[in-house]
């Protein structure tokens, strides 16, 4: 049996659904093509059910410092399964409103994994479906790691799940999704582990950033080792062990349980790509400023299935709506990001935004850095916080703000002030001289450019 549409989305994430929804608002008959359940990694397995942890994790944090404020306090004891179901309860029923969604607006949903069988179209549950145009918007999935016995590694969404609070956990790799579980874990009463293979945590962060969030991680009792190389995950019994190499060093690591922490990457490898023209290479595929597939001009791209875009909600859905403003219209618009806050979230967490020092430096760029301990100021000791810090990247000569980079109490809040100041070119000078509300976070800014 053959279907025909005038377009087919696969994946039914951020962006896909975005993507969808302007081809339809336009007129189009259209396809979401989903595998799994429909919402994407944000709303099911990532940024939501993840920051009801941290919201645990913080609630923890305060309580350990209540003290500081003359509050007396027992031993404070979180109930993980009775966390977890909080958790799920705001993933349970989220697939089927998003169902009924596409319902109402007329966009068909086939359930199954979808593969190119040529140009223009894909095979799904023994189905071809054809189509003028296609949007790939299959997200991501954890990176494969190439050691023994990787397989016994838990995901990120396996521990969005987890019914006990493992004794202790290792993870293999200390990318954003490692650091933000180690403080929800550690917090919790776990021993915490995490080893990776680059020379520092968090190499895709500002470098002062990322060494202020490893040491406050390592104050809560988180062991880090950097620069080693992992070589196998063992059974031991009722636990794992995780050998590694610390330069010549042959070390190991036993715990409960062992997870992947190396990140995720564009989920592309069952769609056949070659089938449609299309060349994967090194989970990449080539294309133009509108996200359209250079090797086919019918198929764009869109959110975690980007190879190299920062894998952020609110960019995976700017890039869904663009790709259906292009798919609709004989104009097509290229992608610009503009200056996309992201927050890391520990407790506290790390925001950055713009241009960390060492990218502004390789850019040839004339700068000022601003540097701030803030641990001693007011905003920080009044809230008991043992770590408040800030850098802001400045251009000489015009003064325009490049990047900030924050880690504290409030930081993903105040990062939005930066962004907005990067956007439209506003000076460090007028971010000084505007009043704020005191005390607040906020009334530090002027004190940080």
């Amino acid at each position: 049996m053959t279907t025909e549409y005038d377009l087919v989305v696969l994946g039914a994430g951020n962006a896909g659904l975005a993507a969808a929804g302007v081809a339809r608002a336009a007129g189009q008959r259209v396809l979401v093509v989903e595998a799994g359940d429909v919402g994407g990694v944000c709303p099911l397995r990532g940024c939501v059910p993840k920051k009801v942890l941290v919201a645990a994790a913080q609630a923890l944090d305060a309580i350990a410092r209540a003290p500081v404020h003359e509050i007396e306090v027992g031993p404070a004891r979180l109930d993980w399964p009775k966390l977890v179901a909080r958790e799920r309860g705001f993933v349970d029923g989220v697939p089927a409103e998003f169902e009924k969604s596409l319902a109402n607006r007329g966009i068909d949903l086939l359930r199954g994994a979808a593969h190119f069988v040529d140009r223009h179209a894909v095979a799904v549950a023994g189905e071809t479906v054809r189509a003028d145009k296609f949007v790939v918007a299959t997200g991501s999935e954890p990176r494969a790691l190439p050691i023994p016995g990787a397989e016994r590694l838990v995901t990120s969404d396996e521990l969005l799940t987890l019914p006990t609070l493992p004794e202790s956990i290792v993870f293999v790799g200390a990318g954003v999704i490692a650091f933000e579980f180690a403080h929800v874990l550690a917090r919790a009463g776990s021993r915490v582990t995490l080893l990776e293979v680059a020379p520092r945590v968090l190499p895709a962060l500002d470098a002062d950033a990322a060494e202020r969030v490893a040491a406050l991680t390592q104050r809560l009792g988180v062991e880090i080792r950097t620069g080693v190389r992992v070589e196998a995950v063992e059974a031991t019994g009722s636990d794992l062990r995780v050998r590694y190499r610390e330069g010549d060093t042959p070390r190991h690591v036993d715990a409960e349980l062992a997870a992947n922490g190396a990140g995720r990457v564009p989920a592309l490898r069952a769609l056949d790509l070659p089938a449609a023209g299309i060349t994967l290479e090194a989970g990449r595929v080539d294309l133009d400023s509108t996200l359209r597939s250079t090797e086919n001009a019918d198929v764009y791209f869109a959110g975690d299935a980007l190879a190299g875009a920062a894998q952020l909600s609110p960019l995976a859905t700017y890039e869904g709506k663009l790709v259906g403003y292009n798919l609709t219209h004989e104009v097509p618009r290229e992608v610009g990001y503009g200056h996309q806050p992201a927050a890391v979230y520990t407790v506290p967490a790390l925001a950055t935004v713009g241009l960390s020092e060492s990218a502004a430096r390789d850019a040839g760029l004339e700068i000022e850095v601003r540097v701030n301990d803030m641990r001693e100021w007011r905003s920080a000791r009044t809230q008991a916080e043992d770590e408040a810090w800030a850098k802001v990247v400045i251009e000489r000569g015009s003064g325009r703000v490049l990047g900030a980079h924050l880690v504290g109490h409030g930081a993903e809040e105040t990062i939005h002030t930066f962004a907005l100041a990067i956007e439209k070119g506003f000076p460090a000078a007028e971010i000084a001289e505007r009043v704020y509300a005191y005390p607040t976070f906020h009334a530090d800014l002027k004190f940080l450019v």
